[in-house]
């Protein structure tokens, strides 16, 4: 079995309630949405990408292990669309084992054997330069709610831009905290779009959108760390 992988590293995470956990990444090619925002556009389509098998991808993380890993991050692109691979991969390492996933393939996260904590965005209707959001923001309640039926550490992350608008926010957060049928369980985390020079007048924006989020979920603000670090 082989999945198309454009890279593995090692590396700190930069995003979400991890942040600053040294981590390997394995980054799949392929996603299924074509988000305005992506800040990695090579992993959208497999391309050349380079075919590898549970084994070679095993290999590459034991060169790059080190004491201080926490984790390793299935990323892409969207991972999910591998969940095959993934569970022959989880089945012959003894790591914890991170998804960041857009959310929307709900049926194949089901599928997968062992995950111990999710990064899920949550899409805004202003990701996409189609009238997909619908359908993706369903799918997306539909993974939440079965990852933490499941009891996994899922926390959302909602990537906004300076042009988000606050009504924008509040009707995707009213309807996330009447669906979400664990809610205690879900964080949510916004970042901010990079760069973040971008947002040197607008970060009023940023409080509002915490304190319209806060009134129904436990809310973070946490911008790429990666990127000011300079790091991959």
């Amino acid at each position: 079995m082989k999945a198309p992988i454009i890279e593995i590293f090692s590396s700190i995470q930069g995003e979400g309630l991890l942040i600053g956990k040294r981590q390997i990444f394995i980054r799949f090619a392929g996603c299924n949405l074509n988000c305005s925002y992506c800040d990695t556009e090579d992993s959208k389509k497999v391309g050349n990408t380079s075919l590898l098998t549970v084994d070679e991808v095993i290999e590459k993380i034991e060169k790059l292990y080190s004491d201080d890993l926490h984790s390793i991050s299935l990323t892409g692109g969207e991972p999910s669309l591998y969940f095959e691979f993934i569970n022959e991969l989880i089945k012959k390492i003894d790591y914890k084992i991170m998804l960041e996933t857009n959310g929307t393939l709900y049926e194949h996260i089901d599928k997968l054997n062992k995950i111990d904590y999710v990064s899920l965005d949550i899409k805004l209707p202003e990701h996409f330069d189609d009238d997909s959001f619908d359908d993706v923001f369903q799918n997306e309640i539909k993974s939440v709610n079965l990852l933490t039926s499941k009891a996994i550490n899922v926390y959302c992350k909602l990537v906004v831009l300076p042009s988000t608008k606050i009504n924008s926010i509040e009707n995707v957060i009213k309807k996330l905290s009447k669906e979400i049928l664990n809610k205690n369980d879900v964080q949510m985390v916004i970042q901010p779009s990079s760069p973040i020079e971008d947002w040197k007048d607008l970060s009023s924006n940023l409080f509002k959108f915490s304190e319209i989020i806060g009134k129904y979920f436990e809310v973070s603000t946490i911008p790429q760390i990666h990127k000011f670090l300079n790091i991959e």
